[in-house]
Parts: structure tokens; C-alpha cells; sequence
């Protein structure tokens, strides 16, 4: 069967195992590794489509199934010609299943075989997920990459209920490939679940694989575990995915976690991390983060980042940021997000370099330690 979605391998690093590669979709090709900017309610915060290609370089974005159910609903973006049309970005587009916010957001849930029925956390109202209909969302939505509809179980979780969890998963899975009907224009990916058992994510991998999907996530990690036990999982699971499909790791976009991610075998990650901490006044720089809302900023006429060639770098300090962030202004905001954007896209770029000069390894060794990362 052709897919709507194909990847291509360009070269694998000698020194580490990690992928260089071409995923072609619909809407263009993804070089990878990527960080794809997440565009929760069909707009990454405070940036344009235009800002996001041009100043940004983002290849492919994100949106969240369950956000733009509840708002402005299925209808009204399917009705525009889908979300590309809707919010005017001509390239790729990845839809989430909803499945985590569900679980996170959405009060009082209750799982059963069928699905899940929640509370709205906007309005309290009830609504109902099941494997079919969140394949009907996300086609209406028209994403080139849609999500099965998972359960992410909580960290910690016992054995039990994790395994009762994953195979329902596996279950919900299977309904989804049966409901996917815009096999021609949109790739579903599986997502393997597993908690932090080895074998239970065993089990997954090889039960998710058997469906033959065009590509698959890692599910369930970077849920606030320590880093030995997210990088024993990384490690163990990444190996088990097919190596001619693209693999994704879900909600991670610190620049350790990016470097380990991709020294695993993985293509794409995604995180709403460098436009939420723009929010909050902090930039990620080559030498670490800067809370450049901090006092010790208010007469630094350096730029956020020496190293950075962002619009914002080139044109404006530290000083005058941190008087936009503590008077409240937009653009403060959008100068930050544009900066930390563009630090991972430019971070991503290095690494696919990296790649293929065979010199990964020696380069997080040297990142790490001008980042000050222990290790």
C-alpha cells in the first residue's frame, strides 16, 4: 500500500547510529532530524505563518486535535478547507490525537473499551472521545500527519494498570487504521505506550509495527520521570521502530533531551517549550538559559545570544527586552519566541551537519559542556 507520508535515509551517523533522512509529505519534504514549533490552537503563539518560515525556518508544525474540537470546532476548520487553508501555512502539519489533553486537561474522565467521555476544561460541558472519532476530527482537520488515539498513562503507574493501558492502545490503534479512510492524503502514525517497562513497551513496538503504519511515536516518556529512566526508555524503545519509517518522540524540545533524541535513532520531536518560556521572560542561549526578566539584564547591551543570527539577536538588547517583559508588552514576547524558535531550528541544523560529518558524539560533548550541562 502507498502512504501519504515516506521517509528516506540519507545517512547514518558512523560514530553514533543517528539519522539523517527526508520525510515526504503532501504539503513538501521535512528534512530531518526536526523540531517541529507546536501550533496548539492552529497558531504558534504570537508568530505568523510567514515569521514562522521566514525568520524561523520551521519546516512543519503541529495542532492539537482536542483544542480545535472544542473551539473553533471540526466544522469551521473543515469548512475553511481544512486547517493549510484555515491558518494559511502551505507546509506540512502533524495533528496530535487529543489523547494526551484528554488525559491532562480534560476533568473527570472516564475510560472504558468504547473511549473516553470528559469534561471540556473550558466549559465543564461533556464530550466523548472513541478511536472513530477522533479519525473523523483529524481527517476534517486535514493534517498530512494524524495521530492514533492513545491513552498516555501518568508517571508513576503500576504494572498493572500500564499494561492494561498499552494493550487497550494497541486496540485503539487497530480501530483507528480501520476508520482512517484519507489513506492517500494523510499518514496515521501509531504511538507506542509502555510506561517505563521494558517489556511492556516491547510488546507495544511489536504489536504497533504489525499494523503497518507509515510511521511511529514514542509515547509516555518525558512526563516528569528522571532523565536516567526517560533516556533507559529512549534507548531501549527507538531500536525496536522500523528503521525505514520516520520516528517521532512526543513532547520534547529541551536542547539535551533534542541531542539525546536524535543519538537514539529518532527523526522528529516536538514541544510548546520556546514559545512558553518566552512567556514567562527566558531565552535558551548557547550557554544556557537567560530569565532575562531578571534585574541583572536591565543594562546589558548585548544581544539574548552572541552565536545567535536570529532577527531578534541581530537587532535589539537584553536590556530592551527586559523592559518589554516587565511592562507587559507583546512584543517583548515575540521577540523571545522568535529567538527561541530559531535557536532550536538553528540547534537541529548543526546536528544534521553533525550527522553527516560523523561527529555527533564529539558534538554534544562540546555543547553539553559550553551549555553547562552536568553531562
Amino acid at each position: 500500500m502507498d502512504h501519504a507520508v515516506t521517509y528516506e535515509l540519507i545517512h547514518e551517523c558512523k560514530q553514533t547510529g543517528a539519522r539523517r533522512g527526508v520525510i515526504h509529505t503532501p504539503h513538501g519534504d521535512i528534512q530531518t532530524p526536526v523540531f517541529m514549533p507546536v501550533g496548539t490552537q492552529a497558531t504558534v503563539k504570537s508568530m505568523t505563518p510567514e515569521e514562522l518560515k521566514k525568520m524561523v525556518g520551521a519546516q512543519i508544525i503541529l495542532s492539537n486535535t482536542y483544542h480545535l474540537y472544542l473551539r473553533p470546532g471540526q466544522d469551521i476548520v473543515k469548512e475553511a478547507g481544512g486547517l493549510h487553508n484555515f491558518m494559511k501555512w502551505d507546509r506540512p502539519i502533524l495533528t496530535d490525537s487529543g489523547g494526551f489533553q484528554v488525559f491532562s486537561l480534560g476533568a473527570l474522565r472516564t475510560i472504558s473499551e468504547e473511549g473516553v467521555e470528559f469534561k471540556s476544561h473550558l466549559d465543564g460541558s461533556k464530550h466523548f472521545f472513541s478511536p472513530e472519532s477522533v479519525m473523523k476530527i483529524e481527517e476534517d482537520l486535514g493534517a498530512d500527519i494524524i495521530m492514533a488515539f492513545d491513552e498516555c498513562v501518568e508517571y508513576p503507574a503500576t504494572y498493572e494498570y500500564t499494561k492494561q493501558s498499552m494493550e487497550r492502545t494497541t486496540r485503539w490503534a487497530k480501530r483507528c487504521k480501520e476508520a482512517h479512510t484519507t489513506v492517500e492524503k494523510q499518514a496515521l502514525f501509531g504511538i507506542i505506550q509502555g510506561g517505563f517497562y521494558k517489556d511492556l513497551r516491547k510488546k507495544s513496538a511489536e504489536d504497533l509495527v504489525s499494523l503497518d503504519l507509515p510511521g511511529y511515536a514514542i509515547g509516555g516518556i518525558s512526563v516528569g520521570e528522571p532523565k536516567e529512566e526517560f533516556l533507559d526508555i529512549l534507548n531501549y524503545t527507538t531500536p525496536l521502530m522500523p528503521k525505514d519509517k520516520p520516528r517521532y518522540l512526543m513532547g520534547v524540545g529541551t536542547p539535551d533531551y533534542l541531542i539525546e533524541a536524535v543519538l537514539s535513532g529518532i527523526d522528529m520531536c516536538d514541544c510548546v517549550l520556546p514559545t512558553r518560556i518566552a512567556r514567562n521572560g527566558t531565552a535558551l542561549t548557547s550557554r544556557g538559559k537567560v530569565v532575562v526578566r531578571n534585574a541583572t539584564y536591565e543594562r546589558d547591551w548585548n544581544p539574548l545570544d552572541d552565536n545567535c543570527d536570529c532577527y531578534t539577536c541581530k537587532n535589539y538588547t537584553r536590556a530592551y527586552i527586559r523592559h518589554l517583559i516587565k511592562a507587559n508588552e507583546i512584543l517583548g514576547v515575540r521577540l523571545l519566541s522568535i529567538h527561541n524558535l530559531k535557536f532550536l531550528t538553528n540547534l537541529m541544523e548543526r546536528v544534521k551537519i553533525e550527522i553527516e560529518h560523523d561527529n555527533l558524539q564529539n558534538f554534544k560533548e562540546e555543547f553539553f559542556k559550553q551549555y553547562g550541562y552536568s553531562k
